[in-house]
C-alpha cells in the first residue's frame, strides 16, 4: 500500500512527488510516456515565456546561460531534478482505471499492473487532448494537432489554424525554413496573449505578405490538397500539402468522470476544495492545469507546480501523518 499514487510526471506531478518524499510519505509516479513527456513533445525550437525561477520545483535552481529557458533546458532540468530526489517513476505504462476500494484506491495500468494507494493525485495536464474543429477531413493523414519541427515542410504549402502562441510560433518557424504558410484564425486578430517579442515579428511578416493570414475566417472542410474556408466574402480555398490545427487543448473529460469526479458544466473543471484541491471523491486530488478544465489559460507550470504545497499537507492529515 503506497501513501500517494501520482499520475503524470510533468512539473506538477514531480513537485507533488518531491513534497511527498520530504514529508515522509511513500509515493509512486505513474507516467504513460517518458519523464516530463509533454515537454519532450513540444516543438523542438520552443522558448518559454517564463523565466527560470518561475519553473523551478523542489527548491532546485534552474541555471541556464540565457534569460528564457528553451525546451531542452526545461526538459533536462526536470529530469535532473527527478534523478536528484530519486523519485520512483514508472514510465511508459498508461493508467487505464482508478477504482475506489473502501477508503483506498486501486490504480490499473496498461501493462496489467495494479497499484494500491491511500490517496491519488491526478496531474495529467491537457496536452494529450488537443482541440478539434469537428469538420470533414480533419482525420486525414496530413492533418496534425501537434507541431514538431520545420525541416520536413520545406517547399510545401502549409496551412496553420489558430491564433495563439502555438499557431504563431509554428507559422514563423515554417516560414523561416522555406514553407509557404497560410494562417487561418476565426478571430478578428491574433490573441492578445501572444508573446510580446513575437507579436511584432508575425505582424510584419503578414504585412509583407510573407505569411498569408485570414482573420474572421472559419475552416469548413479539408481535402487531400486543399483547405476550404468561409469569411465575410464567402467561401474560399487554399492549397494545403500539410495542415496544423493548433487551437489549444481540452480537459480529459472522459477520464475524470470515469474516476467518479464531477465536473462543472460550463468550464468542465473538476469539483475541488478551493485550498486543498481534493475532488468530490475523498482522497482523490488534482494538480496542475487539469484543475482549470477547458480554461487552460488560467493554470500553467508557473502556478500549477505550487499545488503540491497545498495537497501534500492535506494528505498528511487525511492518512494520520500530519505534523
Amino acid at each position: 500500500m503506497t501513501d500517494v499514487l501520482i499520475i503524470g510526471s510533468g512539473p506538477s506531478g514531480l513537485a507533488c512527488a518531491i513534497e511527498a518524499k520530504r514529508a515522509g510519505l511513500s509515493a509512486i509516479v505513474l507516467e504513460q510516456g517518458s519523464v516530463a513527456d509533454a515537454i519532450r513533445r513540444f516543438p523542438v525550437n520552443l522558448v518559454w515565456f517564463s523565466t527560470p525561477e518561475l519553473l523551478e520545483i523542489g527548491g532546485v535552481p534552474m541555471i541556464i546561460p540565457t534569460t528564457r529557458p528553451t525546451r531542452v533546458d526545461t526538459l533536462s532540468y526536470y529530469q535532473r531534478v527527478a534523478a536528484l530526489f530519486d523519485l520512483d517513476i514508472r514510465t511508459f505504462d498508461k493508467v487505464i482505471g482508478i477504482e475506489r476500494r473502501g477508503d483506498d484506491f486501486v490504480v490499473r495500468t496498461g501493462k496489467g499492473l495494479r497499484h494500491e494507494g491511500r490517496t491519488v493525485i491526478v496531474a495529467t495536464g491537457y496536452f494529450d487532448h488537443p482541440g478539434t474543429l469537428g469538420i470533414p477531413g480533419e482525420d486525414l493523414p496530413h492533418v496534425e494537432s501537434y507541431y514538431d519541427e520545420p525541416h520536413k515542410y520545406f517547399g510545401s504549402h502549409v496551412v496553420v489554424v489558430g491564433g495563439r502562441n502555438s499557431a504563431v510560433e509554428a507559422s514563423l518557424d515554417l516560414y523561416r525554413h522555406g514553407a509557404k504558410v497560410t494562417l487561418i484564425h476565426r478571430g478578428p486578430k491574433l490573441s492578445e496573449g501572444v508573446k510580446y517579442w513575437i507579436l511584432p515579428d508575425v505582424e510584419n511578416r503578414i504585412k509583407a505578405g510573407q505569411i498569408d493570414a485570414h482573420f474572421n475566417t472559419t475552416v469548413e472542410r479539408i481535402t487531400n490538397e486543399e483547405v476550404f474556408f468561409r469569411d465575410a466574402a464567402g467561401e474560399g480555398k487554399v492549397r494545403a500539402d500539410f495542415v496544423f490545427v493548433l487551437i489549444g487543448f481540452k480537459p480529459d473529460v472522459a477520464g475524470l468522470r470515469s474516476y467518479g469526479v464531477t465536473l462543472h458544466n460550463d468550464s468542465l473543471a473538476p469539483t475541488v476544495h478551493p485550498t486543498t484541491f481534493e475532488t468530490n471523491v475523498p482522497g482523490l486530488y488534482v494538480a496542475g492545469s487539469v484543475v482549470a478544465g477547458k480554461n487552460n489559460n488560467k493554470i500553467f507550470v508557473e502556478n500549477g507546480r505550487l499545488h503540491a504545497y497545498s495537497i501534500i499537507p492535506s494528505i498528511l492529515t487525511k492518512i494520520g501523518k500530519g505534523r
